[in-house]
């Protein structure tokens, strides 16, 4: 697909982590410019600093200062925004701190929120919403508290903007990704050995067996699929999520 968003502006939240990286670049690559939206302003400067194209915005998306933050630097029609900030690893869900829980679900979903009500009237037909949820919000584990339940609560915030947004021509989709081999797994790793007394190896070994193919879902993949979702065909799965599991779930559909 060759549209031509040159001019256009794409929204990434979480843009410095591994994901946020990988799909700013692709964005880039489609014309669009970006705006890099994350809390730490030396992290998201040295985006923009090597990135051209990268508009820096430092907002704490679990705060509704964020709204503000992100509509001023906002000056052209915005093709997508792409929500994908990470969440505090609780632990299992019989130790999981109750403030954990409720910070994750407010950075998920409040902060889809307040993005899209910050891009709202720079929204137009065929635009995006696109969330970077993941698959423990629709495989529930016993070590995965704060994950599993802000992104099931993501799915459900989706499909309703899907609806409200619907008579608009503008779009929202999640993407659920299985586990990925970067820092935040690691941390997963880390809460689920300590659960069962043995090594992070034999958990991220264990992880990877998960898997039909044994592998992990990487970075590059979950850019890929913001990639299509920006063309116009993907009207077609407005409210739907797109399952990046590497062959985890087990459930139908």
């Amino acid at each position: 697909m060759t549209t031509d968003f040159k001019g256009e502006t794409a929204i990434v939240v979480g843009a410095t982590g591994a994901f946020g990286q990988a799909i700013v670049e692709r964005l880039l690559n489609r014309g669009l410019k970006v705006v890099a939206v994350a809390r730490s302003a030396t992290s998201v400067q040295a985006l923009s600093e090597t990135h051209a194209g990268v508009i820096p915005c430092v907002a704490d998306i679990s705060n509704d200062s964020a709204i503000e933050a992100i509509r001023a630097v906002l000056n052209s029609t915005v093709r997508a925004v792409v929500h994908g900030p990470g969440v505090g690893v609780a632990g299992g869900i019989l130790e999981a701190p109750t403030a954990t829980m409720v910070d994750a679900v407010n950075i998920k979903v409040g902060g889809l929120l307040r993005l899209s009500r910050a891009a709202d009237s720079f929204l137009t037909e065929g635009s995006r919403l696109i969330s970077i949820g993941g698959h423990y919000g629709l495989e529930p584990t016993a070590y995965a508290a704060s994950a599993g339940v802000a992104n099931a609560a993501l799915f459900n915030v989706s499909r309703q903007l899907s609806l409200a947004y619907g008579e608009r021509g503008i779009t929202a989709h999640v993407i659920a990704p299985g586990p990925a081999d970067t820092e935040r797994l690691r941390k997963v790793a880390v809460a689920r050995a300590e659960m069962r007394g043995c090594t992070v190896d034999d958990v991220l070994d264990e992880m990877k067996a998960e898997s039909s193919i044994s592998a992990f879902t990487t970075p590059g993949q979950v850019a890929w699929a913001v990639d299509m979702l920006i063309d116009p065909e993907a009207t077609a799965m407005t409210g739907s999520t797109l399952m990046l599991d590497s062959g985890r779930r087990r459930g139908l559909p």
